[in-house]
């Protein structure tokens, strides 16, 4: 008793209370991150967190609002502990709160852990580099931007996009080529309604994909500050499987603007000076502690793969959440409103987008050897029919010569027959066969980006001519 009076202090001095905030005066020893427990005068009680100490006060989020709390019969006791979780891996299949309360009906987890969630920095040194190929099944992602074990590829889109429909296709359908190799989702969303909530929960029970999936569910009319933790939560619950149980996880983070917003709503009744459209000076370092708990450690055989989505107000890409989180992630793929219009499922703008890390996870032994030149040489052509596009636009089709009109033919067939794919998963041998498809609608010679061995290998005609 005489060590937990040591642990823990106890304070009745609630200064004011602000938004999802309480400022507490005249307190001693407390330590930024530290774990507080809030008993209203009706006995309920709620958990919050330090975000800010000074001389003059501690200020601390309330995970459950502070609705009903008051100034003079609040008790606030630090009990000296960080924020932890319990971890176990038998939370594959399970449905959470945004702080790791089950969510789905079920029975708390049993622990073989309680981590704190802020996650354990990781050595430079220790860090493995990024590798290996994960097939997404979606073809605009395997074939141009291929994803790779420990990279951070965010999806950029634009309010109405079905971004959520491709996070849901991308948890069913991930996978990582190899034997043994287990593999694990941990699907974490923030700050969505209850029919987005409805619409994952449906896909995942009806395609089976919850089986593998850890789900941590923050809904919009839940507590700001959860939205804040929930990203955090998902992933040490990754760290854990993933160099602990040795799998291989993805991790999906949506909405990641609403994330920001609730970092700006904290930092607003916190009365900061604010940065760039209202938002934090700091926002790009809160970024950075989420999405740098991606990678590979050197001696551990799980890694840790991030994909978070996020939502660009007004379709602007040079948005802070996007610039930034372009900034520090390796890649883009960016959904697109003109192509979503056209009926393209996916609407991936295939120009804007890009892998940095797409080198270290293709070639032989990890997808096939042809596959770089294959991506280089879509992107040019589909570039030089977007051009004419624009061309035709001004001059008519009349103008074009026999090439060009055969360029413009093939970014429509690029349009519907390789990004528009819709619900079906595709192997990454099936890929870049339709590629080689539509290769077939230019001239041979026009393929100036692929390796002469791999034409007379995998080019349709010579396929036909040599009777494979």
């Amino acid at each position: 008793m005489k060590q937990d009076s040591l642990l823990t202090k106890d304070y009745r001095t609630i200064r004011y209370v602000s938004g999802p905030l309480i400022f507490v005066s005249n307190v001693h020893g407390a330590s930024f991150g530290e774990i507080v427990r809030i008993t209203l005068k009706d006995g309920e009680e709620r958990t919050g967190q330090v975000l800010d100490i000074s001389e003059e006060h501690a200020v601390i989020q309330v995970y459950e609002g502070t609705r009903g709390i008051d100034t003079l019969n609040t008790n606030v006791r630090f009990i000296g502990e960080p924020a932890r979780i319990n971890v176990s891996i038998d939370m594959l299949g399970r449905v959470f709160s945004g702080v790791g309360k089950a969510r789905d009906g079920g029975p708390d987890i049993v622990p073989e852990a309680v981590l704190d969630i802020a996650g354990t920095p990781i050595n430079p040194s220790a860090r493995d580099k990024p590798a290996d190929f994960i097939q997404t099944g979606m073809s605009a992602i395997d074939g141009l931007n291929t994803l790779v074990r420990g990279q951070k590829l965010p999806i950029f889109s634009g309010s109405g996009l079905p971004a959520n429909k491709l996070a849901a296709q991308i948890a069913r359908q991930a996978k990582v080529r190899g034997e043994g190799e287990r593999f694990a989702v941990v699907f974490v969303a923030m700050g969505i309604t209850h029919k987005e909530a409805s619409f994952f929960m449906q896909d995942f029970e009806r395609t089976g994909a919850l089986e593998r999936v850890v789900f941590f569910m923050n809904l919009a009319d839940d507590p700001t500050v959860e939205r804040l933790a929930a990203p955090r939560c998902g992933l040490t619950v990754a760290e854990y499987l993933a160099f602990n149980h040795h799998l291989h996880v993805l991790v999906i983070l949506t909405d990641m603007i609403n994330y920001c917003e609730a970092l700006r709503e904290i930092s607003t009744a916190r009365e900061e000076v604010p940065g760039r459209r209202g938002y934090p000076g700091y926002m790009y370092t809160d970024l950075a502690s989420v999405y740098e708990r991606a990678g590979r450690l050197k001696g551990k055989a799980g890694s840790i793969t991030q994909i978070p989505i996020l939502t660009m107000p007004d379709d602007d890409i040079t948005h802070p959440v996007p610039d930034l989180t372009g900034y520090i992630t390796e890649g883009q793929i960016v959904l697109s409103r003109d192509l979503f219009r056209r009926g393209a499922d996916p609407p991936v703008d295939a120009l804007p987008c890009l892998s940095r890390l797409m080198n270290l996870g293709i070639g032989p032994g990890k997808t096939r050897e042809d596959h770089r030149g294959v991506a280089d040489q879509l992107y040019a052509s589909y570039a030089y029919g977007r051009d004419l596009r624009r061309l035709v636009a001004i001059v008519g089709e009349e103008a074009l010569t026999d090439l060009d009109k055969k360029y413009l033919k093939f970014a429509d067939s690029f349009e519907r027959q390789f990004i528009t794919q819709g619900d079906e998963d595709r192997s990454i041998e099936k890929t870049l066969s339709i590629a080689w498809d539509l290769f077939s609608l230019l001239p041979e010679d026009e393929l100036k980006r692929i390796k002469r061995e791999h034409i007379a290998k995998y080019h349709p005609a010579h396929a036909e001519n040599t009777g494979a």
